[in-house]
């Protein structure tokens, strides 16, 4: 009996030991649960920094496209005798608007891609801030204008039609070109360092799996103090 009694603190120490599941260890294991919060914390606050870099770099393009938008609509002529049909910016250069418009398609599809597909994405929105750049620049030739206003204006015969430049839409245009450029080419530089819209569902599901790991570590735990008490952890009772 006496001999019993000895080896019993030895049992329940084994048994702490081999705890199912791996809920207990030794100093390498308590070592390295130690290090888990630190390690965390600072993917945690690497995915916060690109977080608020995506949001920001996507939300200036965004503007330059609206930026872009709102100038293509805009007279960006102005005529000395009245009763003369001036063009817009969009009217100048057909292809601001539809530029605009892609790029802020591709302002969304950067937040449904991962990896080589948001770099591809990136690109292309670099592409139509380039391609928009082109536009303004070239929607103010003085051939193209005097072109159009005769065009538009035929009631006025072949005669010539003073015009001038309305500088603010241009460069409005201008500069939401640029921000469309610079948000493109950020974006295929260090978008894979970006989360995605699934980024959310899989850190749900890490944290669900565990929350279940934990808790089959709770109930192993509990088993193995129940045979301590000497109850029988099958009985229903």
């Amino acid at each position: 009996m006496s001999g019993e009694q000895g080896a019993a603190p030895g049992d329940a120490a084994g048994r702490a030991g081999r705890v199912p599941g791996g809920a207990a260890g030794g100093p390498a294991e308590a070592g390295a649960a130690a290090g888990e919060p630190v390690e965390a914390g600072a993917a945690g606050a690497g995915r916060a920094a690109g977080r608020r870099e995506m949001v920001a770099c996507l939300g200036l393009t965004a503007l330059g496209c609206l930026l872009v938008l709102l100038a293509g609509g805009r007279d960006w002529v102005r005529v000395t005798s009245g009763g003369v049909t001036v063009p817009t910016g969009g009217e100048l250069s057909p292809v601001l608007t539809p530029l605009a418009l892609a790029a802020l398609a591709g302002v969304v599809a950067v937040l449904a891609t991962k990896g080589a597909g948001r770099r591809i994405v990136g690109a292309l929105v670099a592409l139509c801030g380039a391609g928009a750049g082109l536009g303004v620049w070239s929607a103010l030739g003085a051939d193209g204008v005097a072109a159009w206003l005769r065009e538009r204006n035929v009631l006025r015969g072949a005669s010539e039609i003073p015009w001038e430049a309305v500088p603010l839409w241009p460069v409005v245009a201008g500069a939401g070109a640029a921000l469309v450029l610079a948000g493109g080419v950020l974006t295929a530089l260090r978008g894979t360092r970006w989360a995605g819209m699934s980024a959310r569902y899989e850190r749900a599901a890490s944290t669900s799996a565990a929350e279940g790991r934990k808790a089959a570590g709770r109930d192993d735990r509990d088993l193995w103090d129940a045979l301590d008490r000497g109850d029988d952890p099958t009985d229903s009772r």
